[in-house]
């Protein structure tokens, strides 16, 4: 209570102009004078006299003194929240001064009615009452000022939304280091101008000349239940405002308790995608792993491990985690038993390579998992370009092995994950994950019991080469953001979603079928990278405004990358039960006369014949338009070692 009272008392003194501060100090000092003169009378009479006749004159004496003494001495200059020990020696020595005058005046050379120890006593006094004035002050406005610049330094943010939410939010923030809230922003227009908990709440058509008038920040969305469609407009709306935006998540991830400060996450891309996730269909999600073994290849990739992380949520009795990246293994493993509470299903973490064949054999035929989900390949463009034999062992011969090791091991179920690069690829990746499609195509025509089926997608936000990361790393770094070509576009899901539809998929399969994924619209990569830019609170850099933030940069296609990805094949897709998950129809060769073909792969990839190796994949792969020169790492080096050579000839 009474710390309250003094930080209120506080805020008009430290608000006062320096010259009234000065006034403030130098009435203390006076009043310090007077009060020191009377208590000297008294200690030396043993009563209380009125300070007049000649005790008046000790007094004027006193203040004519010290005030010139104290001015000089720079006490009327020094900040006193700041007091410590040299100001209070710069007391001492001002009050030295003043008491050898004071004394030679009243006690060596002395005045008639004047006890001469007043002269003594009263500068003793004076240092005690001025010294504690400063330390006083020290110790009460010092903490509070630097709470006051605290206050004032903070960022300051607006809550976009009144409701129960922003409230906790606001509620939560109250005593925040690192954010302040001055308002609220809410669609309600019978809530604009009044008052919710001290805060202000306003028009979200004014946020503009809110953010320029009071220095606003951050605008946190805190409106987690509205739709996709609503928070798109909303963030439209943000976006020329010139305010970074933070946002709750969704209303199923806060329903465990109150909000708070935690909860808010940067403004990721998918909110942007403008549709909403479907519900899933829990009897397709429990088909294929509720109470079975299940395995997971590449367990510890983007998609393998959020494939891992529904799996266990869904009890199968074992889930196998198969991985080659030791860490990764790690990583996932360490993650899902932490998850795994009272659950009943056992996890067992293995080391292999999908291109071991004898190893993928014993894993089987030692658990025989009933759901095989193969998630394990290279999947960034450029590299596996670089390193295309790697990109093709790892692609088209680990599913190859692993789908082979599946079938001669009674496994139900195989899924392979598969991408929207395997259509009319320009690139190694595309064309390997498409030539393992039609492995598994093939091999399921053969009538094996293993319903083999491939879900085919594109972009995954937050994986492994994801643009958003990168793109949001470099905002943090002050720019460039890189591009490769301004027309460049791209479909884009989130992971959990992706990961979500890939079991519903999976569980409607009979066998060889290719199924493909609703993405929604297509998205322009620079129409992101300018939104990430906007809603970070800063603007892009170019022709139209040279003063900008954020420069665009760009950098020219990558080999065998593509400006557009593509889903089908064909024009042919066929519903299913599900509305995001489409069937298509996709021509392959048959086993009899592929096997042969892979088998002659092998021997090109073993000696890494790239030539011969982009000649084999663009027989096997329809539509495969490889880039006009070998980019492979090794391929040019040897060629320059050769050049050289034939140079020194």
């Amino acid at each position: 209570m009474i710390n309250k009272i003094l930080t209120e008392l506080a805020m008009p003194v430290l608000a006062l102009p320096r010259p009234a501060k000065r006034i403030v100090v130098l009435v203390v000092d006076i009043s310090a004078c007077v009060l020191s003169l009377w208590l000297a009378y008294y200690l030396r009479l043993g009563e209380f006299v009125s300070l007049s006749g000649k005790a008046l004159i000790a007094l004027t004496a006193s203040i004519s003194l010290a005030v010139p003494i104290f001015t000089l001495s720079g006490l009327y200059r020094a900040i006193f929240r700041y007091s410590g020990w040299p100001a209070l020696m710069t007391v001492a020595r001002a009050v030295g001064i003043y008491g050898l005058l004071y004394a030679s005046i009243f006690t060596a050379i002395g005045f008639v009615d004047i006890p001469r120890t007043v002269g003594i006593i009263q500068p003793i006094l004076l240092l005690l009452f001025v010294g504690a004035s400063r330390t006083f002050a020290g110790v009460w406005l010092g903490d509070r000022y630097q709470g006051i610049l605290k206050e004032a330094s903070r960022p300051k943010v607006l809550i976009y939304g009144a409701g129960q939410s922003g409230r906790q939010l606001a509620a939560a923030m109250a005593n925040n280091l690192e954010m302040q809230v001055t308002g609220f922003l809410d669609d309600d227009d019978r809530l604009h101008g009044h008052v919710l908990n001290g805060l202000p709440i306003y028009n979200p058509e004014d946020l503009a000349s809110l953010a320029e008038t009071l220095n606003i920040g951050d605008v946190l969305l805190a409106m987690p239940g509205i739709n996709r469609k609503r928070r798109n407009e909303i963030l439209t709306q943000i976006r020329n405002a010139r305010v970074s935006v933070r946002t709750l998540p969704s209303v199923t991830e806060l329903a465990q308790g109150k909000v708070s400060v935690a909860d808010l996450r940067e403004l990721d891309i998918d909110d942007l995608l403008g549709r909403e996730p479907v519900t899933p269909n829990h009897i397709l999600l429990t088909r294929n792993i509720q109470d079975k073994v299940v395995l997971v290849t590449g367990a510890g990739g983007s998609i393998g491990s959020e494939l891992c992380r529904q799996i266990l949520a869904l009890n199968p009795t074992k889930l196998l985690l198969i991985e080659q990246s030791e860490f990764a293994l790690y990583a996932i493993h360490q993650e899902l038993e932490s998850k795994l509470a009272d659950r009943p299903t056992v996890l067992v973490p293995l080391l292999a390579s999908v291109q071991d064949e004898a190893r993928m054999r014993e894993i089987m035929s030692t658990w025989h998992p009933e759901t095989l989900y193969h998630a394990a390949a290279y999947k960034h463009v450029p590299l596996v370009e670089h390193n295309p034999a790697e990109g093709i062992k790892n692609n088209v011969l680990g599913t190859l092995r692993t789908a082979l090791a599946a079938a001669e091991n009674g496994v139900n179920d195989f899924v392979l994950i598969s991408t929207d690069k395997a259509v009319r690829p320009t690139n190694i990746m595309g064309a390997s994950k498409r030539l393992a499609e039609m492995v598994l195509q093939a091999i399921a025509a053969t009538g094996t019991r293993t319903n083999f089926t491939m879900v085919r997608f594109g972009n995954v936000l937050g994986s492994s080469g994801s643009v958003v990361p990168k793109f949001r790393q470099q905002i943090r770094d002050g720019g460039p953001i890189t591009l490769t070509h301004p027309e460049i576009t791209r479909y884009f899901m989130t992971i959990p979603e992706a990961a979500q539809l890939v079991i519903q998929a999976g569980a409607m399969a009979k066998g060889g079928d290719v199924f493909v994924l609703d993405m929604g619209q297509p998205v322009k990569i620079i129409d992101l990278a300018r939104r990430m830019i906007e809603l970070s609170g800063l603007t892009v850099k170019d022709e139209e405004n040279p003063d900008g933030d954020i420069d665009i940069e760009i950098t020219g296609l990558r080999p065998g990358e593509k400006l557009y990805e593509e889903l089908l094949i064909g024009d042919n897709p066929k519903p299913t039960s599900h509305s995001r998950i489409m069937k298509a129809h996709e021509d392959f060769i048959a086993w009899d006369e592929l096997e042969s073909k892979l088998n002659a792969l092998d021997i090109a990839l073993n000696v890494n014949d790239v030539g011969v190796i982009r000649l084999m994949i663009q027989n096997l792969v329809s539509g495969y338009m490889p880039c006009d020169e070998i980019v492979d790492w090794v391929y040019l080096a040897q060629e320059a070692d050769a050049s050289l050579v034939n140079q020194g000839a």
